[in-house]
């Protein structure tokens, strides 16, 4: 497989994977999707990217709407919309995990606006030098 050309800006990027998907709403397992979300945003941000996850921006203004359960009408209000308004505004989507409905739907909106779409961490390109970003 040919590594990926280097870029010469850091990337701005949705980590995009599985969050409910498969885990009948189990905390454990959604917490288990998290950590692997969030430890592929640190990967990327070791290689001189700038992630970010959906989650980690909705879910503290689902708390603050009020939500009381996964799935209720102040999760469902932010938690997908928030994502679908930020991903104009990226360079691309990095899709990691196993099947999920809505990270799917963030790689569709991804293509859907001529962004880029990388499956897996590996697929990213690599940050040609830092000039001065850190």
């Amino acid at each position: 497989m040919t590594s990926p050309a280097p870029v010469s800006r850091p990337l701005l990027l949705l980590v995009a994977g599985p969050y409910r998907s498969g885990t009948g709403d189990d905390p454990a397992k959604i917490a288990a999707n998290m950590a692997a979300m969030t430890e592929a945003s640190l990967q990327l941000y070791r290689a001189g990217h700038m992630p970010l996850t959906g989650e980690a921006l909705a879910l503290p203004m689902i708390e603050a709407a009020g939500s009381t359960a996964i799935g209720d009408a102040a999760f469902n209000e932010i938690f997908h919309p928030l994502a679908r308004r930020l991903l104009p505004r990226l360079d691309g989507v990095v899709r990691i995990g196993g099947a999920s409905t809505g990270a799917d739907e963030m790689v569709a909106i991804a293509r859907a606006n001529k962004l880029a779409v990388y499956h897996g961490i590996e697929a990213v390109p690599p940050l040609a030098e830092t000039r001065g970003f850190a």
